[in-house]
């Protein structure tokens, strides 16, 4: 079963569609995030939940 790591990222109000997306690819591209969950809040921020891979490597045994 695989593991992951969250981040949850809040995006405010002011901020547009267009630059919450870029933010968002930003993460994915640079950090390796995927989309996990969105919620839109009632007053209109978005409370954006991410997630990636731990990939735990194997010690070599000699």
């Amino acid at each position: 079963m695989p593991e992951y790591e969250f981040v949850d990222v809040y995006v405010p109000r002011g901020v547009s569609r267009k630059e919450a997306t870029r933010l968002l690819t930003d993460h994915a591209e640079y950090g390796h995030w995927e989309l996990h969950r969105l919620s839109l809040l009632r007053d209109g921020s978005r409370r954006v939940r991410l997630r990636r891979r731990i990939i735990r490597q194997v010690r070599a045994t000699w």
